[in-house]
C-alpha cells in the first residue's frame, strides 16, 4: 500500500474499503503527465512590491491570511516578492497520512489527485487530512533582501523543512510516483518564504534517503527531550520512518534501562523493527481498537501504564490507544498528521485520564542536522532506510 510510515491496518473510512500491498513500488506516469500552467519562465524574475516573511501576501482566499490555513495561494511565479526563494522542484515527499488517503480513495490515482489539489489551491494541501509534505529542489533565484544570499547560491540543492500545505507550488508535469517512499518526481516551481526553513542536501547521503529522513526530522530531537534512563515508552506505528527514529532516539536517551514497547501492524515493518533490536517488545496490534490495545501494551510493560506514548500512525481513530496506555501525569505525544484534537481532548476527559496531550511540532532547533547525523551514526537504520526509500 505504498509507504507504511506508521501503518495500523485497514482503510480510511473515506477510502475504498480495501487495503492491499501495491505490487509495484514505482509508477512511471506515461511520458510525464502534464498540468495546466505556463511552465518555466526566463530568469531572473522581476521583484514585485511588498512581501511578508510569513507569506500572507501570497494568500488569495482569504486575502492576507497565513498560507497554511488559507484555502488558495498565489502560485504565479512570473514575479517574486521580498524575502522569497524561488525553487525548481524535482521531488515532492508527501506525508504518510496524506499519501495513504489519496492511494485508498476512489480511483487510486495519486498523481491525478495531486494535480487537482495544486490546480485548485496553489499548494499541495490534502482536503481530507489537512496535511502536505515537503520538497526537494534546486534554487533558481532569491530575493535580494534575503539574509542567506551569500551562502545560498543559484543551483544549490535543498530540501524544504516546512509543509507543502503552506508552500506555493506550480506543477508542470508529474514524471513518476514512488509508492514505497510516498514521493513524486515532478517538474515545477515553488516558493519558500523567509520564515521557512530548509536544509542544504549533504554530499554523503543519497538525496532520496535524505529527503525521506528530513520529512520527519522533528520527531527524534523532541524524543531526546522527553526520555530519560528508566522511562517506559510506547510507540504507535513504530515500524515506519518517524517511528523507527523515535525508537532509536528513545533507546539512545534512555539507555538500557528504558523500556520501549513498539507497536506496528504491518507485518514486514514489524519484522524490520524486531531486527533492529531497539525495542524490548514489538507488538502486532491495530491501534484503532483501544481496549485490547491497552491490555496488550500493559502486559508487555509488566502490568504498568507507560510514562510516554508517542503516536506516529498514518490512520485516524488511534488517539485513545495512546491515551489509555499512558499513566496519570504521563504524556501522550501526537506526531501523526492523522490526529484529531477533538478526539484526543474529549476522549481523555471521558475516561478521566490526567495525561498531558502534546501536539508534535515538526520543527525543533537543529532538527535537520540531528536526524541526518542519526543516519550516519546508526548504520542498521541507514541501511533499512536506503532499502525502503533511497
Amino acid at each position: 500500500m505504498g509507504t507504511r510510515e506508521t501503518c495500523t491496518g485497514g482503510p480510511f473510512p473515506w477510502g475504498t474499503g480495501t487495503s492491499t500491498m501495491a505490487s509495484e513500488t514505482s509508477e512511471k506516469v506515461g511520458d510525464a503527465r502534464p498540468a495546466a500552467g505556463p511552465g518555466p519562465l526566463p530568469l531572473p524574475r522581476p521583484l514585485a512590491h511588498g512581501g511578508s516573511p510569513f507569506g500572507t501576501h501570497r494568500a488569495l482566499e482569504p486575502l492576507d491570511a497565513l498560507p497554511q490555513p488559507a484555502w488558495r495561494l498565489d502560485n504565479d511565479f512570473s514575479k517574486i516578492y521580498a524575502g522569497e526563494l524561488l525553487i525548481a522542484v524535482e521531488t515532492l515527499n508527501v506525508d504518510a497520512a496524506s499519501f495513504r488517503q489519496m492511494e485508498e480513495a476512489e480511483g487510486h490515482d495519486v498523481a491525478k489527485r495531486v494535480l487537482e489539489t495544486v490546480a485548485a489551491r496553489g499548494k499541495q494541501h490534502n482536503l481530507v487530512t489537512g496535511s502536505g509534505g515537503m520538497l526537494l529542489g534546486r534554487v533558481l533565484q532569491g530575493a535580494p533582501d534575503r539574509s542567506d544570499g551569500a551562502v545560498l547560491q543559484a543551483g544549490a540543492r535543498i530540501a524544504t523543512l516546512v509543509s507543502l500545505s503552506l508552500t506555493p507550488l506550480r506543477i508542470d508535469a508529474i514524471k513518476e510516483v514512488r509508492t514505497e517512499s510516498a514521493q513524486l518526481d515532478i517538474e515545477g516551481e515553488a516558493i519558500l518564504f523567509s520564515s521557512g526553513g530548509y536544509a542544504i542536501l549533504p554530499n554523503d547521503l543519497p538525496e532520496r534517503l535524505a529527503l525521506a529522513a528530513l520529512d520527519v526530522a522533528g520527531a527524534a530531537p523532541q524524543v531526546a527531550r522527553l526520555v530519560r534512563p528508566g522511562t517506559s515508552v510506547c510507540i504507535l506505528g513504530a515500524g515506519g520512518k518517524s517511528g523507527i527514529l523515535c525508537a532509536a532516539e528513545a533507546r539512545r536517551a534512555g539507555g538500557p534501562s528504558a523500556r520501549i514497547v513498539g507497536v506496528e501492524s504491518f507485518a514486514t515493518y514489524a519484522e524490520d523493527l524486531r531486527a533492529l533490536g531497539l525495542c524490548n517488545v514489538v507488538l502486532d496490534l491495530d491501534a484503532r481498537d483501544p481496549v485490547p490495545f491497552r491490555e496488550a501494551v500493559l502486559a508487555a510493560n509488566g502490568g504498568r501504564e507507560v510514562d510516554l506514548a508517542i503516536s506516529c500512525v498514518n490512520v485516524p481513530d488511534t488517539e485513545m490507544s495512546a491515551i489509555l496506555v499512558t499513566r496519570d501525569r504521563g504524556m501522550a505525544y501526537f506526531f501523526a498528521m492523522s490526529t484529531s484534537f477533538t478526539k484526543a481532548a474529549l476522549g481523555a476527559e471521558g475516561v478521566s485520564k490526567d495525561v498531558d496531550l502534546v501536539i508534535g511540532n515538526g520543527y525543533a532547533r537543529g532538527h535537520a542536522d540531528h536526524t541526518l547525523a542519526m543516519l550516519r551514526e546508526l548504520p542498521a537504520i541507514r541501511a533499512l532506510f536506503e532499502k525502503r526509500y533511497g
